[in-house]
């Protein structure tokens, strides 16, 4: 499933149960929109939620979001691993399988 964050206080709910991919990108971000292609085919048996910077300013500061795209992996509310940058599809599914 590929869902878009529509406001910040739905965040902590969405990623709480299961395993979420949460991708903190940007529309005029080059890599985020070669990376999208990637998130969308793992959205079909994953969990994507997509975090726009410049409208979610607040909660990307809140996690030092510097470098875009930046990709955290949750399972059950606590971030497992982390990315930055570009990433292919095997490297995503690997994010899962670090802890």
């Amino acid at each position: 499933m590929l869902k878009k964050l529509t406001q910040t206080d739905d965040f902590n709910q969405i990623i709480q149960k299961g395993e979420w991919l949460v991708d903190f990108s940007a529309s005029w971000c080059g890599p985020c929109r070669m990376l999208e292609p990637n998130l969308e085919q793992y959205a079909k048996e994953g969990n994507v939620l997509q975090v726009d910077i410049d409208e979610f300013s607040d909660l990307t500061s809140s996690f030092n979001i510097m470098s875009v795209p930046t990709l955290l992996a949750y399972r059950d509310g606590q971030i497992i691993s982390k990315s930055i940058g570009y990433i292919d599809l095997p490297e995503i599914n690997n994010l899962f399988k670090q802890k």
